[in-house]
């Protein structure tokens, strides 16, 4: 079984939130490391583990990042990992794939379904074999203890429930 690391010089993963019920507000986690095992073309016999460091939560704003990190949110000191780790993979079509597994964040742990896309497999000017994929999803976040929201006067809520992920992911062979 092969194993392919988490190139991460070239991998990101993003969020996005409705923020006061007009507008997205995004961010991205800087730290975060993603294995498969497996075959790079087919997933489907693939396992896939992610683990995503919740203090490196970055929206362009400290304050609000700090919010992010506290026990508002994230609890980031006493729940420093957010993992994934895949059940079952299934094909959707020739370069897609539906993969479900066990999403824990902080200490909920629920069924989870990401769409990967298949991006190619390329040799680089080194030698090492990449494949990239990009993956994306949309949880509901209070599902996984992140309640904290404030009433708006004018109705509705300051952040929406659902939390969408986009990621770009590129893997070396080891």
């Amino acid at each position: 079984m092969a194993t392919w690391n988490l190139d991460k010089a070239h991998s990101e993963i993003e969020f996005k939130v409705k923020h006061m019920m007009i507008s997205n507000v995004k961010g991205y986690f800087h730290d975060f490391d993603v294995t498969v095992n497996g075959s790079a073309e087919d997933l489907t016999q693939a396992q896939v583990d992610v683990e995503i460091k919740t203090a490196s939560v970055n929206t362009k704003s400290e304050s609000r990042d700090e919010h992010l990190r506290g026990a508002d949110f994230f609890n980031a000191d006493a729940y420093p990992i957010i993992h994934f780790t895949t059940t079952e993979i299934k094909k959707i079509d020739d370069d897609e794939f539906e993969l479900t597994g066990d999403l824990t964040i902080k200490d909920v742990t629920k069924p989870a379904s990401f769409i990967a896309e298949f991006g190619g497999l390329a040799k680089d000017p080194w030698g090492n074999q990449k494949v990239g994929y990009t993956v994306n999803g949309k949880i509901n976040r209070q599902e996984f203890g992140l309640t904290w929201n404030a009433a708006l006067e004018t109705g509705g809520v300051m952040v929406s429930e659902d939390v969408k992920f986009y990621a770009d992911v590129q893997f070396v062979l080891s």
